[in-house]
């Protein structure tokens, strides 16, 4: 039986912050835009801790609008050594949902034909996109913004290579907070544990490598009990969500299939960050910027290799360092000793010794 095939200049699959802001990028720019998404309400369920440091969140357009209250600060709990305060580390938590919503709706009204509801079941070897509906898109350009395990990424073969696993709660805040706070343990391989203010809730959650996944209940619910017995938190648990997170580093961003350029953005182009799994702004970023240059490279072809150049020269270096502080904590666990708490320092953020050579 004969398929019939839609023809657009540009698929963008996925429509989280990275998709969205593609989408919208390309729309303006005069170029034809069908964006496609499994879910089927823009933003939800959110699987995210919804902070944006303030250092790189202001380049993110409407950002305050999905502001539920900004932070101040970063508190480090570091397991046997203490408490540590960056006093100087602004940021906002948002409203997921609504963030992400709010971005559709821009991707919609700059002439992106939003299909909710509606994923990306193959990518053939011609480029041609085959939906869970069954029906068929042909696309000069596609944008693949489809999350941490990517179905574009594995047609192209630039698959995340690697997989945090996430567990988060949603709890009552029983003391106001201006401070994002972490916490470090040898007892979190491959992660840590995060308490995240907003306003009369908080997210509470931990995120651990794959081959620890079994623990994530167990000791999240180890942390909540503690907060509790602290007065900090209420014993209720308002909702729960998790998921994956990417921390392999930069996977291949531009690609081809047949005669369609394939660009990657966001969590499918693993830029969240290895250590901290920060990823917000950099998908908003990456997003706009392969919207513009799926429009240019209707024009010139070329233009997506600019765009590859374009996420290493921002991205690149600070991912690369963070793959490095990841890989040295793995390395000792896998040696089958525990991390002390200077190498716990060494693998994040708020200290010095992250930032040494």
């Amino acid at each position: 039986m004969s398929r019939e095939t839609t023809h657009t200049d540009v698929l963008v699959v996925g429509l989280g912050p990275a998709g969205a802001s593609a989408a919208a990028e390309a729309a303006r720019a005069g170029a034809s835009v069908i964006a496609i998404d499994r879910k089927r309400e823009a933003g939800l369920p959110v699987q995210c801790a919804e902070f944006v440091p303030r250092l790189v969140g202001l380049e993110v357009r409407d950002l305050m609008a999905a502001r539920a209250q900004d932070i101040a600060a970063m508190v480090t709990y570091v397991a046997s050594a203490g408490r540590h305060m960056e006093p100087r580390f602004p940021g906002v938590m948002i409203d997921r949902s609504r963030f992400d919503a709010a971005l559709v709706d821009d991707a919609r009204k700059a002439g992106a034909a939003i299909r909710l509801d509606t994923g990306l079941r193959e990518l053939e070897a011609d480029g041609t996109a085959i939906l869970t509906d069954r029906s068929a898109i042909a696309a000069r350009v596609v944008v693949g913004a489809d999350g941490p395990r990517s179905t574009v990424g594995k047609a192209i073969g630039a698959s995340n290579t690697a997989i945090a696993e996430t567990r988060q709660v949603q709890v009552t805040l029983l003391e106001p907070m201006t401070a994002t706070d972490i916490f470090l343990s040898a007892e979190f391989p491959g992660g840590y544990a995060w308490l995240f203010p907003k306003g009369d809730v908080a997210n509470l959650g931990l995120g651990l490598a794959p081959a620890w996944r079994a623990k994530l209940k167990p000791l999240l619910a180890s942390l909540h009990a503690e907060l509790v017995d602290e007065g900090r938190v209420g014993a209720e648990v308002i909702s729960y969500t998790g998921g994956a997170i990417p921390v392999g580093g930069l996977r291949r961003v531009v690609s081809r299939q047949g005669a369609t350029t394939v660009l990657l953005a966001g969590d499918a182009a693993g830029l969240t960050n290895p250590v901290t799994g920060a990823g917000i702004s950099s998908a908003v970023i990456s997003g706009r910027l392969a919207g513009d240059a799926a429009a240019r490279v209707l024009a010139r072809n070329d233009a997506a290799d600019d765009y590859g150049d374009e996420v290493e020269a921002l991205f690149g270096a600070s991912l690369a360092r963070a793959l490095r502080r990841r890989q040295e904590l793995l390395d000792i666990y896998n040696s089958d000793h525990m991390p002390t708490a200077a190498e716990l320092k060494r693998g994040w953020i708020a200290f010095p010794e992250y930032w040494a050579a």
